[in-house]
């Protein structure tokens, strides 16, 4: 029962933050190969906190503002890139979160932090705490999907001219869709420091950031149900397949080439063409 639990966590964790990505690449449109960063913002905090005596529940909230913080001062100084010069700049961060890690002894350095506290209820507690965060993020992206504000974003990702036409605030918007999608992804990684109970430097590097886009990818960029789908069943390739952790960017790397080349829509794309040729009269 207990191997069930974990890769049911496993999954939850990686269905928030493959959506948070979502709610910046899918969503708006904006490009990000550094959000392994703000993840890793997210579990040194939660971590440090749980080990000074706090509650996960409690200490999930700050890693969601310290993330979501770090996350509009890199979407400030993102708003006058585009497409690929933002793609190199968010990379940028990743590295640069990396880098403070390994220098920071407070951080625990290049060793990172072990012995984090469990969570109350064991492992059972930290699958109903990921499956509660999961859900509560799911709702907010269909919520958005549904609102204005899911309007504002898919004009910007569509062709940000045409949106400042409209009268939409281009800048606010691509800033709040940053902040909420690393925002996401700090309560994701708050949640994964926890299930892993060991973290360092290593654990938030590029290979994460291009795990988890292509998450996206696959899912199909923007669609909701696609991307959870991808998630999950990427997130378990590795407890199914012990090669596929050695050889992960590979992988994935493969996996984005060849969604993008063949199946631009992902599975959500590949899944509606399906129905529709099923439908049709």
């Amino acid at each position: 029962m207990s191997y069930e639990i974990t890769i049911l966590s496993s999954m939850s964790i990686a269905i928030l933050f493959a959506l948070s990505l979502n709610l910046i690449t899918g969503f708006c449109g904006q490009v990000s190969l550094g959000h392994a960063a703000f993840y890793g913002i997210g579990a040194y905090v939660a971590a440090i906190l749980t080990k000074a005596g706090w509650s996960l529940t409690l200490a999930l909230f700050p890693a969601a503002v310290t993330a979501g913080a770090v996350g509009a001062l890199v979407g400030m100084a993102s708003l006058r890139v585009r497409h690929d010069f933002l793609a190199i700049t968010t990379m940028g961060v990743g590295f640069l979160f990396v880098g403070i890690v390994r220098k920071q002894d407070a951080l625990g350095g290049e060793i990172g932090i072990s012995s984090i506290p469990s969570v109350a209820f064991g492992r059972p507690g930290l699958l109903m705490l990921a499956m509660i965060c999961m859900a509560l993020f799911i709702i907010l992206c269909i919520y958005i999907r549904r609102s204005w504000l899911g309007f504002a974003f898919e004009s910007i990702s569509d062709d940000e001219d045409t949106a400042r036409t409209f009268g939409i605030d281009v800048s606010k918007f691509k800033l709040l869709a940053f902040v909420i999608g690393t925002a996401g992804a700090g309560i994701a990684g708050g949640l994964y420091a926890h299930h892993i109970r060991f973290i360092g430097p290593d654990s938030f590097g590029f290979v994460e950031s291009v795990t988890v886009l292509a998450m996206v990818i696959v899912g199909g960029i923007g669609s909701i149900t696609g991307v959870a789908v991808a998630a999950a069943v990427l997130s378990t390739l590795p407890l199914w397949l012990q090669f596929v952790d050695d050889y992960k960017l590979l992988i994935y790397g493969s996996l984005i080439f060849l969604t993008m080349r063949f199946a631009p829509n992902g599975i959500s794309g590949i899944v509606r063409a399906l129905w529709q040729r099923h439908h049709s009269p």
